[in-house]
């Protein structure tokens, strides 16, 4: 909501006190802006947003479809993985991309089977969506209304336009659980068309197929773990040799199937828990996300609104642990078809995890304090906010390029600070002036 309206009554009282015709502009008053100042360079591009829920007019996105422009795959962020109003803004931006923009997929960072359960859902797949949701998300941080509310929207768009379905696409590794439908993918179409490779791909997959999920393959040691990773990459090779001479869908699917079971086992076979073996578990994880957006791009045809945390898709990283982030191996991809579009908030709530690990508990932070990049953008004389980074004026790109500490809050609390440059991270930014907690499944 604009917050031009608070604003109004002193002015008014100016107004009656001197009247009307001694009303002059702010430079002539002698209250001139600074022409390096960031806020007022940024009120000169700053589009109000009417509000951060789906539903009802959506005039004040008009001029996000130039800033999407003929973007593919657009990344929305999310400051906390835990605030009502990120998961509401990001249903918000999908409905207006559906209808503006010509988008239809909806990419999350959740396993590939999950993704696939949740397309299922969406294109009229039996089941509860409560408990599909719990089932798949319960130890991530959506497991929420919010999350349930944006999956029956697309099947209820999906009911009333058959000729132009919305798909749910899963970009991540399947870590903490694989999924039999995969091994299942892969087998069912060696079976049908290279009948001569079942027995072979049936072996390679046998002891994978045993480890139900994380744990227990992280259970496992070492040496294990490679040798896991070498019969995926075997399996996907396999297949990958067999590609019909003019492709085809169900080779394509089958092959990306093998392709997902391959990237579970080979960031299970990284050294895990040493800084070393973490930092390239997360460069090849970053990797692989965008790899996988790029192909379900190309394979569906159709444009993505990929969903994760600003860190993800952002193109430049703040935090050491994660050399390079989805959003630059995007743009490395994809050049200018890909977009990147920040959170900021000044203060507010989020559900988080104490310490990383345990039950999901709400914390706020806030307001942000004077050296924070949000307490500039706070300042602009609108709540809740878009602008383009890209075309911002001299005076706040270049304050925008300056590190400063920014909230950047994952599934665990306490997290960060950490210094972030928004004008490398993101070509477009939405501030929200304040967010209040997600809203958790109650079972």
């Amino acid at each position: 909501m604009a917050r031009t309206a608070r604003r109004t009554a002193p002015l008014m009282l100016v107004v009656a006190a001197v009247g009307a015709g001694a009303l002059v502009s702010p430079q002539s008053a002698g209250a001139a802006a600074r022409e390096d100042d960031p806020v007022r360079a940024l009120e000169r591009v700053a589009h109000p947003l009417r509000s951060t829920g789906p539903g009802g007019s959506t005039e004040d996105l008009r001029p996000l479809d130039a800033m999407v422009g003929g973007a593919t795959v657009v990344g929305l962020g999310e400051a906390t993985h835990g605030s009502h109003e990120f998961f509401t803004m990001k249903d918000r931006v999908f409905r207006h991309l559906v209808e503006d923009k010509g988008f239809t997929t909806f990419a999350q960072e959740v396993s590939w089977t999950t993704g696939l359960r949740f397309d299922a859902y969406v294109r009229g797949g039996a089941g509860d969506v409560r408990a599909l949701v719990h089932r798949e998300l319960a130890k991530t941080p959506w497991d929420t209304e919010e999350y349930v509310e944006l999956l029956r929207w697309m099947r209820a768009y999906n009911d009333k336009h058959p000729q132009r379905q919305l798909r749910f696409m899963g970009n991540d590794l399947n870590y903490p659980r694989t999924g039999e439908e995969l091994y299942d993918g892969v087998t069912d179409y060696v079976r049908r068309h290279e009948p001569d490779l079942l027995p072979r791909i049936t072996e390679l997959y046998a002891p994978l197929r045993r480890l139900t999920d994380g744990d227990a393959h992280m259970g496992r040691p070492q040496a294990e773990r490679e040798r896991l990773a070498e019969r995926a990459r075997t399996a996907y090779r396999l297949l990958k040799g067999r590609q019909p001479e003019h492709g085809g869908k169900r080779f394509a699917l089958a092959l990306h199937h093998a392709r997902s079971v391959q990237q579970t086992a080979t960031i299970y076979a990284f050294e895990l828990n040493t800084p070393d073996g973490d930092r390239a578990a997360m460069l090849y994880r970053d990797r692989i996300m965008a790899e996988n957006t790029a192909w379900w791009q190309r394979y569906t045809g159709t444009k993505v609104l990929l969903s994760a945390h600003n860190a993800h898709v952002a193109y430049s990283s703040y935090d050491p642990r994660y050399p390079k982030m989805q959003g630059a191996f995007l743009r490395d991809l994809l050049g200018k078809k890909y977009v990147s579009m920040g959170f900021t908030f000044d203060r507010g709530a989020f559900l988080a995890q104490p310490g990383g690990d345990g039950a999901w508990k709400s914390f706020s932070v806030g307001p942000a304090t004077e050296e924070m990049n949000e307490h500039t953008l706070d300042r602009v004389r609108h709540d809740d906010y878009y602008v383009d980074l890209r075309k911002a004026p001299e005076a706040a790109r270049s304050w925008l390029r300056t590190a400063r500490t920014t909230y950047s809050i994952g599934a665990g609390w306490p997290d960060g600070p950490y210094k972030i440059a928004l004008a490398s991270s993101h070509d477009v930014l939405i501030h929200l002036h304040d967010v209040t907690a997600a809203h958790r499944q109650t079972r």
